[in-house]
């Protein structure tokens, strides 16, 4: 089964990357290349979504569930794993209800953060997996640098995790409020 995690894995790894070819593509840019690349973007963001949600999939009937979690490092695959699924699906969210207002203003370097991030896990997840199937990558030797040893569990301490629900609470009051100012 672990074939198929590694195959199905691909796609969406392929297409998210090219929707962030084509957020960078259009935030630099307003010509009509762009903008036509731009107009593919949801349904690029929308199929990599599917694929990303089949590989989750299979990937969670690769190993049991015992396996997976008795492991630090399958336990960090996981939790990146679900947040690079929802990161995108956030991003096709916000590129599907904004339209083309996201691309005005500060919102395009917005999109051009998001974009990154959203990259970065995915590499991190990437990594992650290699290392769970014997394939090891300088990305892991990076994060040591940074802090992070992937064969230990990444735990958000409970202080960021309330700070982050306030801020979260915070930018959705704002966002309402300048919503009826508007």
């Amino acid at each position: 089964m672990d074939a198929y995690h590694v195959l199905m894995v691909h796609f969406p790894i392929a297409l998210w990357m090219t929707a962030t070819l084509a957020i960078f593509l259009r935030v630099f840019s307003d010509g009509p290349l762009a903008k036509s690349v731009d107009h593919a973007l949801v349904p690029l963001l929308s199929a990599s979504l599917v694929f990303g949600i089949i590989a989750f999939a299979i990937g969670l009937m690769v190993w049991p569930w015992e396996t997976i979690s008795a492991s630090a490092l399958g336990r960090n695959h996981v939790l990146l794993a679900s947040w690079t699924v929802a990161f995108w699906a956030v991003i096709l969210f916000v590129r599907w209800r904004r339209g083309e207002s996201v691309w005005q203003g500060m919102s395009r370097w917005v999109m051009a953060g998001l974009a990154f991030l959203g990259s970065a896990l995915l590499g991190i997840t990437g990594t992650l997996g290699g290392h769970l199937v014997g394939i090891y990558t300088e990305v892991s030797d990076l994060l040591r640098l940074l802090g992070w040893e992937v064969y230990t569990t990444y735990y958000v301490p409970n202080t960021t995790l309330i700070a982050l629900g306030v801020i979260s609470l915070l930018l959705l009051v704002m966002a309402f409020w300048g919503r009826k100012a508007a």
